[in-house]
């Protein structure tokens, strides 16, 4: 019944796992298919009879088994088409159970059922008696605490990241891709840029923009109030005042706050006179 609760559990749990993709739930359920039915099934064809092994060191070596087990079946993948993922790992996990489970069936088969190995959870005090039961139970302990301890770090670590709270501010050439930026401007010409800006800070905002060149606004520009989610992209330019060489342009945005800047773009430019 062992063998059979192994393999209807795996053909359960692999496609939970398969479906519920990314959700906690899922993981815990691929950590316990991952972690313990291989070991336990290739446990029971390597050790079919009920002396071989206690019940305490049979839960151990079926974790240890399949911590072997699984990157054994990654190594196999990664020379095969199907390579390392997800589906294939999760099938080859699952043909390699029920391969070993039916290993294990047959070789109990062909021992007197007195001496086949049967599953029995009876607890009782008066058997942890002694220095040999006494290690059993802290192998126990210890075996319980890793299982846990491994559960709650997955579910820590897989469950969903906060959404940071952020604005995009970017700057494109005039025909709105990362090129073409003007770097040479004739004096009493338009030096054309493309701007945009993206709100993600959850609630709505008001934005704006301006233009300096070495510290003097030539420009302004305003988004007015957008949403969470939503992006504003303009053309937008600005015509310098002086000649001269390696002028830094900034583009200040503002949030709300018309003092204070919440980012700065910057560029240079080489501004030369008409001939």
């Amino acid at each position: 019944m062992d063998l059979l609760a192994v393999v209807v559990v795996s053909l359960i749990l692999v496609p939970l796992t398969i479906f519920w993709g990314g959700n906690p739930v899922s993981l815990v359920l691929g950590l316990i298919f991952a972690l313990f039915l291989p070991g336990y099934a290739l446990m029971a064809a390597v050790f079919p009879k009920r002396h071989d092994l206690d019940t305490v060191r049979r839960l151990a070596l079926s974790f240890g088994f399949s911590i072997v087990v699984v990157p054994l079946v990654g190594v196999f993948l990664n020379y095969t088409p199907w390579g390392i993922g997800i589906y294939s790992v999760l099938i080859s996990l699952l043909v390699f159970i029920i391969i070993a489970a039916a290993a294990a069936w047959f070789r109990r088969r062909r021992i007197i059922p007195e001496e086949r190995f049967e599953p029995r959870f009876h607890f009782s005090l008066a058997g942890f008696r002694g220095r040999q039961h006494l290690w059993d139970v802290v192998l126990l302990v210890l075996l319980l605490v890793v299982i846990v301890g491994a559960i709650s770090t997955l579910v820590y670590v897989a469950r969903p990241a906060e959404e940071p709270w952020f604005t995009e501010f970017y700057m494109l050439g005039p025909e709105g891709r990362a090129e073409n930026y003007p770097d040479v401007v004739v004096l009493g010409e338009e030096a054309a840029i493309t701007l945009g800006v993206i709100n993600h800070e959850r609630v709505a905002s008001e934005y704006s923009m301006r233009v300096f060149i070495e510290g003097k606004t030539v420009a302004e520009v305003a988004t007015g109030t957008l949403e969470h989610g939503e992006g504003w992209e303009q053309k937008d330019s600005f015509t310098p005042l002086e000649v001269g060489e390696a002028q830094l342009v900034e583009i200040w945005l503002y949030r709300e706050d018309k003092n204070i800047a919440y980012y700065v773009l910057r560029l240079w430019i080489d501004v030369v006179g008409n001939k």
